[in-house]
C-alpha cells in the first residue's frame, strides 16, 4: 500500500469511511483538511481569526465555576439522539415509545412507482439533521458560555470556536444536505435489485416491502449507520468544548494556593 493511499485511508472520518463501504462508488476527498480550510475562508474570516489568536489570553485566572452538569448534558444528549435514530417506528423493536421521526413505508394501495419514490426517505433524513442540529448548537453555545467564564484561555478558546462555527455553518450544511441525495443512489439500487429479483409474472406488493428482510429494512439500516456517524461527527466540537472545559477546571483545582 502506498503512503499516498495510506494516508487518504486512515485520515478520513468515520463519516467518510462509513458513505465510502455504503456507497462504493463515493468519491474520496481530494485536498486535506488544511487545503480545503484555505478555500472557505475569505479575507475578512482571514482577519477575524487573526485576531481571536492573538488575542492576549494571559495566564487564565478563573472567573467563573464550570458547569459540571455540561458532561451529564452531553451524555444525555448523545442518548437522546441515538434513541431517536434507532426507534424509527417500524422495524425496531421499542413499540411503547412513540418515534419522534418514524421511518417512511409505503401508502396502501400504493403502486411500486409511487412507494419507489425517494423524497418521503429525504425528507425522513433532513428531519433527523435539524433535529441533531437544534440540540447540538444550544448545547455547544452553553459549552462556550462555561469555558469563556471560566479563564482568559478559556474565553479566546470559546471565542475560536464560534468564529469557527459562523465561518463554517453555511459550508457544513451544504457538505451534510449532500448524504441524503448519495443514499437516493442506495436506495435506487435496492429498488432495482428487488424488481430483478421478483419472479416473471409476480405482482410486486409495496406492503411487503417494509416486512422483517425485506430491501426497505435493509436500507433502513443504511440510513440509520449514516445518521449514527454523522451524529458523532457533529458532536466532536462540544466534547472538545467540555473536555476542555474539564482539563480547564482540573488544572484550576489542582493548582498550588
Amino acid at each position: 500500500m502506498s503512503r499516498e493511499l495510506q494516508r487518504a485511508t486512515f485520515n478520513r472520518s468515520a463519516l467518510v469511511r462509513v458513505l465510502s463501504d455504503t456507497l462504493p462508488e463515493a468519491p474520496d476527498p481530494k485536498y486535506d483538511f488544511g487545503e480545503r480550510l484555505g478555500q472557505w475562508l475569505d479575507f475578512s474570516d482571514a482577519l477575524t481569526l487573526f485576531s481571536v489568536l492573538n488575542t492576549e489570553a494571559g495566564k487564565g485566572t478563573s472567573t467563573g465555576q464550570a458547569d459540571s452538569d455540561l458532561p451529564a448534558q452531553l451524555a444525555r444528549l448523545r442518548r437522546n439522539l441515538n434513541d431517536s435514530i434507532h426507534n424509527d417506528g417500524v422495524f425496531s423493536a421499542n413499540t411503547d415509545t412513540p418515534a419522534r421521526i418514524p421511518f417512511p413505508t409505503p401508502l396502501p394501495n400504493a403502486t411500486p412507482e409511487n412507494a419507489a419514490d425517494f423524497s418521503p426517505y429525504h425528507r425522513y433524513y433532513l428531519a433527523h439533521q435539524r433535529d441533531m442540529n437544534a440540540a447540538i448548537t444550544a448545547l455547544r453555545a452553553n459549552a462556550r458560555k462555561a469555558l469563556a467564564s471560566q479563564s482568559a484561555a478559556g474565553r479566546q478558546l470559546a471565542e475560536l470556536d464560534a468564529a469557527f462555527e459562523k465561518f463554517l455553518a453555511d459550508r457544513e450544511r451544504n457538505l451534510l444536505a449532500n448524504i441524503p441525495i448519495m443514499l437516493a443512489k442506495r436506495f435506487n439500487q435496492y429498488y432495482t435489485e428487488h424488481r430483478a429479483a421478483l419472479s416473471e409474472g409476480c405482482t410486486d406488493d409495496p406492503a411487503t416491502w417494509a416486512q422483517a428482510g425485506g430491501w426497505l429494512e435493509a436500507f433502513c439500516q443504511d440510513a440509520q449507520t449514516v445518521l449514527l456517524t454523522e451524529l458523532e461527527l457533529r458532536l466532536k466540537p462540544v466534547t472538545g468544548l467540555i473536555a476542555a472545559l474539564g482539563c480547564a477546571s482540573e488544572t484550576t483545582e489542582t493548582k498550588p494556593q
